[in-house]
């Protein structure tokens, strides 16, 4: 059979496998029918190819205080790592890698990223690292997060791993019911963060980049246990629906009364904030149902609070709502949170307060350092409230952050 000839003028290309390629594609070729239980040994196998050993899988709490290694042959088992203080949660909070020198050699750590969104650290230790396989290394734990992300759809390893308490049945309900806690792009960043982790019932969020929108959603559910976490679901289901079905804000409120009520009936109800930012042009529009009202950050101090028409609450039927509007400043962000945040108080003391949540806000974005970016201030501004309520939560309390960056994701699609 003749070869076919190359066309005049195409660029002569090494098609050859590589050291590089072996090593990836194995995993690639392999990935699609992989059982979860053996990513790790594999992944111990291939660093061993590389002279690597000690590999650690680290998949983060759902506190968001430690990183706690994955069981499996191959990898090493030792204590949780500290989010805070350690090389381990340096590499987590900052998306970089971060290599520590030892006797025996140096200790690299790093992120697990699913898209932008850290799911944990690969720890591996070498004699000597090159430029090579820093690369190598770095592209090897892409792989390996969205390989566990995606073998976590059909199993409860890596759920395991990460629970540190037992939970309650609504709280199992409401984290399987959430998207990835962080996004990040160079157009537009969340995160968000729920408390408590082992408790939570009522509250969620929920948001989606489609194109130049992103749509997202924050919810609060009255009451508490198993009711509250089956209203939160049908709350977020319905916004969903409305929001997939291309409705604008006026109509997804109305949509997602009329379910709420049908199934539920006019004494129980959600608040809502739902928010469309174009992530081209900064336009923000929200809708607020009974919710508190979200508060703008700008140079890292909050500077005002995003008040307009209000309705009632999902489930009562209020009026159809009328939409707010603004323009952000790149840069800017714009924090929703739910009620149990401002209404938490000791027993016979004063309610928490929204001065005194702007005034943790305003602390915290002083000092956040700006690699952390907005899961790093998220989680600090979680804890730092959780300390100031005097360490314990008596009802739901959410956070969610969006962080308009007004950049251009054109270059991430040419070669």
């Amino acid at each position: 059979m003749t070869k076919p000839k190359r066309k005049v003028g195409a660029p002569d290309v090494d098609r050859s496998e590589g050291f590089g390629e072996r090593l990836l594609g194995l995993l690639l070729d392999r990935e699609h029918e992989m059982p979860p239980h053996l990513i790790g040994p594999l992944v111990a196998e291939e660093v061993g190819r590389m002279g690597g050993r000690e590999v650690s899988l680290m998949l983060q709490d759902y506190e968001h205080m430690v990183l706690v290694p994955v069981p499996g042959r191959g990898l090493v088992l030792g204590e949780p790592e500290p989010v805070d203080g350690s090389a381990a949660g340096e590499s987590f909070l900052r998306a970089k890698t971060v290599e520590e020198r030892q006797d025996d050699g140096v200790r690299m750590y790093m992120p697990l990223l699913d898209g932008s969104d850290q799911v944990g650290v690969m720890a591996v230790t070498l004699d000597t690292v090159d430029d090579d396989e820093r690369r190598l290394l770095r592209r090897l734990a892409c792989l390996v997060a969205d390989m566990i992300v995606t073998k976590d759809s059909f199993t409860d390893q890596f759920f395991l791993a990460r629970r540190r308490a037992p939970m309650s049945v609504a709280a199992e309900i409401q984290w399987s019911l959430l998207p990835p806690l962080t996004m990040t792009t160079p157009l537009v960043a969340v995160s968000g963060i729920l408390e408590p982790a082992y408790r939570i019932a009522g509250d969620s969020f929920d948001y989606a980049l489609n194109g130049d929108i992103l749509h997202a959603a924050v919810i609060d559910a009255m009451g508490h246990g198993l009711g509250s976490a089956g209203m939160a679901t049908m709350a977020v289901g319905a916004y969903r629906h409305a929001r997939r079905a291309g409705t604008g804000l006026s109509e997804m409120y109305t949509s997602m009364d009329r379910t709420v009520a049908e199934q539920f009936g006019a004494e129980e109800f959600v608040t809502a904030q739902m928010l469309r930012l174009d992530v081209m042009t900064g336009r923000l529009q929200w809708v607020n149902a009974g919710h508190p009202a979200p508060l703008l950050i700008r140079d890292r101090e909050v500077v005002q609070r995003l008040v307009g028409p209000t309705t009632l609450p999902v489930g009562v039927g209020g009026h159809e709502p009328q939409v707010s509007e603004m323009t952000l400043q790149r840069g800017d962000r714009v924090l929703c949170f739910t009620d149990g945040l401002i209404e938490e108080h000791e027993r016979g003391g004063e309610q928490f307060g929204e001065e005194r949540l702007i005034d943790c806000i305003n602390r915290v974005a002083r000092v956040a350092r700006c690699e952390e970016g907005v899961r790093g201030v998220v989680r600090s501004l979680s804890h730092t409230l959780k300390r100031e309520r005097g360490g314990s939560t008596s009802d739901d309390a959410t956070l969610f952050l969006i962080e308009w960056r007004g950049g251009t994701a054109d270059h991430l699609a040419t070669l």
